[in-house]
């Protein structure tokens, strides 16, 4: 099965996608805001420039796609049927990277959440109310 669309299509299609203050990112802000969270965005001191950091709680949350950071088990991490094998390699380094940067932050000391996508397009309450908890728990500590 070929692309339906020419590979100037397909490039400016793939340039457009963001990789910061995503639709999703911004609302998980705009809702730890409201709940009176405080928090730095996309601080590039820290490995993997978390896309929310809150001091406070010593916690990194990265608000991850399911497609770019392969979500087991997930419908959305479909691999595309062209260039299979760049996809493929494109994805290895992506989660490898997301392992590494989690690691060193959790040396650092830092607790390390990961909310996905579809979870938050799913259940965007639970999965907000469930991140509280969290961030809760890490405040007790």
């Amino acid at each position: 099965m070929s692309d339906k669309l020419t590979p100037e299509h397909r490039s400016w299609n793939m340039s457009r996608i963001k990789g910061k203050d995503t639709k999703i990112e911004v609302i998980v802000r705009q809702y730890l805001f409201s709940k009176g969270y405080r928090f730095r965005k996309n601080d590039k001191r820290y490995p993997g420039k978390p896309d929310i950091v809150l001091p406070k709680y010593k916690t990194a949350i990265f608000i991850h796609g399911c497609f770019w950071h392969r979500h087991s088990g997930c419908k959305n991490a479909t691999v595309p049927k062209t260039r299979t094998e760049f996809w493929n390699d494109k994805f290895e380094k992506n989660v490898r990277n997301d392992r590494i940067k989690q690691e060193q932050l959790e040396q650092m000391g830092w607790k390390v959440i990961i909310i996905w996508e579809c979870e938050l397009e799913k259940n965007f309450l639970q999965t907000m109310e469930a991140l509280e908890s969290e961030l809760q728990r890490q405040e007790e500590t």
